[in-house]
Formats: C-alpha cells, structure tokens, sequence
C-alpha cells in the first residue's frame, strides 16, 4: 500500500544510485588491489635486495675496509647506548622482581631471575631496539642522503655495484656485532640486578652469582658444551642484525623527494626494524622452545 504523499522514485534516479554505489565499491576495491600490488612489490624488492647482499658475501672483491668502518660505526658507537640501557634495566628488573620474592620468601634466588630473563629476552631485544634506533636511522640517513644527491648514480656510471659497496659491507658488520652487543648488554643487566640484590636486599654477590650460574647450568646444554640459554640469546641478535641493516638499507636505497625524504626514510626504518624485531622475537622464541622442549 503507498503511503499517501509519498512518490515512487523515477526510474533513472534509481539507476544513477546504483551506478554511484558501483562506482564506490569498484573504487574501493581498485584502491586495495593497488595497496596489495604495492606491498607485494616492495617484499619482492627487500628480498631481492637481501639476497644480493647476502650474496655479496662470498663473491669478490670484498670491500674489508668498508666493513672495518661500520664494524666501529654499528660496535664502538652503540656502546654507550647498550651500556646504559643494559645496566638500568637489570635494576629496574631486580627491583621490581624483589617485591614479588619477598612475598614467597625467595629473594636468594633473584639472580637466577635476573640472568634468564636478559639472556633469553631482554638482552637481545633491548640491544635491537637500541642498535634499530641509532644504527638503523644513520645507515638510512646517509644512503638516502647519497640516492637524492645522485651519488649512488655516480657508483653505477663507474661499475661498481651499490648493493657491494654500501649494503652489504653493513650487513655484515651488523651480523657480526649486534651478537657482541648482546652479550655486553647482558653481563651489564646482570651486573645491574646484582648492585641491586647487594645495597638493596643485602644480599652477598657470592649467592647472587651463584644463583646466575646456576639459572645457566639449569637451562641444558647442546653437543655436550653450549648452553641453550645461550643459543637462544645469541640467535636473535643474529636475526636482529640482519633485519636492521637491511631494512635501513631499503629504505635509505628507496629515498625520494630530496631532504624531506631522507627524514620519512629514516622514520620508516626505525619503525619497521622494532615492529619486526618484535614480531621476529616472539615465532624465534616457539621455534626455540619446541626444539629444547623435545
């Protein structure tokens, strides 16, 4: 029955609403078909890029005094950064743990807490968040700097392969002392909770380290010798490394739009590296545990 006062709508009217409505939904669907196209492509650019540095590796010549410079560019300069974080970190970790210990009466064991938790976790996490931070917006920085003043153009016109002689020599220096990182980062959180336990807790450092070893002594060891505490705290950074410098390298590799762009670059760097070190993080650690585990 028709409401009295009410008009049916013309016929081309309903049309042109069905047409709009297509034209949205084949608008929207363009706009994500073009966002896939253009995360798939970028996938496939990173990982031609890793794989050609990777590869670079064991092909001649190998730029050593390259690698040299950003082993104590990567190393020496994210030393005092690594230091601090580590060490305050381990007393805050201490600190904090101390207040649920007492409750069960078990403070004498706050050192084997405190080294599980930086040799599993914190240390190579924290060190990858830090080295992401300095490391990776300086290596995207300069690259973005030499792609937008043509540099790196310069580098083709002479023969010499860019990914050779930029990426690749910093992929292996951060391969090789992000894992050193960690370990520094490491011993100093451990050293943290151990000022900790003594001034805070009284407890004697000879207990305290005692409970260290024995948190290690504890985790099982591989081929006899190795501790998987540390297997574990030394494949991650090992992963971090390689995440960081590629990721800078991409993204310094991919800059455009002049100054403005280096600085999106470097944004897009440090934010990627620590989502994905963070991701990273988590399925490293099931792999690990289901492989200890059996």
């Amino acid at each position: 029955m028709r409401l009295k006062g009410a008009h049916p709508l013309p016929n081309q009217q309903l049309a042109s609403y069905a047409l709009a409505l297509t034209s949205t939904r084949l608008l929207i669907l363009e706009r994500f078909n073009d966002v896939a196209k253009r995360i798939v492509y970028s996938l496939q650019e990173f990982f031609v890029l890793a794989g050609k540095a990777l590869g670079f590796i064991f092909v001649k010549p190998f730029y050593a005094s390259d690698a040299i410079q950003q082993i104590d560019a990567i190393g020496v300069g994210s030393l005092g950064i690594v230091l601090l974080t580590g060490f305050f970190t381990g007393m805050v970790l201490a600190l904090q743990s101390s207040v649920q210990l007492k409750t069960f009466g078990a403070t004498d064991y706050i050192g084997s807490l405190i080294s599980g938790s930086m040799i599993r976790e914190l240390g190579p996490v924290l060190a990858g968040l830090m080295v992401a931070g300095r490391v990776g917006s300086g290596i995207a920085a300069q690259l973005g700097s030499m792609r937008v003043t043509e540099q790196i153009d310069a580098l083709n016109t002479l023969g010499t392969d860019p990914i050779k002689k930029l990426v690749t020599p910093r992929v292996v220096a951060a391969l090789i002392m992000l894992p050193v990182l960690t370990v520094i980062n490491d011993f100093i959180g451990i050293l943290g909770g151990n000022v900790i336990a003594s001034f805070y807790l009284g407890k004697p450092s000879s207990l305290y380290w005692k409970t260290v070893f024995e948190q290690i002594l504890n985790g099982g060891f591989t081929l006899r010798f190795i501790p998987n505490d540390f297997i574990q705290g030394l494949l991650k950074p090992f992963v971090f490394g390689g995440i960081i410098s590629l990721v800078a390298c991409y993204y310094g590799l991919k800059t455009t739009g002049g100054t403005e762009g280096v600085g999106i670059s470097t944004t897009r760097t440090v934010v990627t590296a620590s989502i994905l070190i963070l991701v990273t993080d988590y399925f490293l650690t099931q792999i690990v545990l289901a492989i200890f585990q059996t």
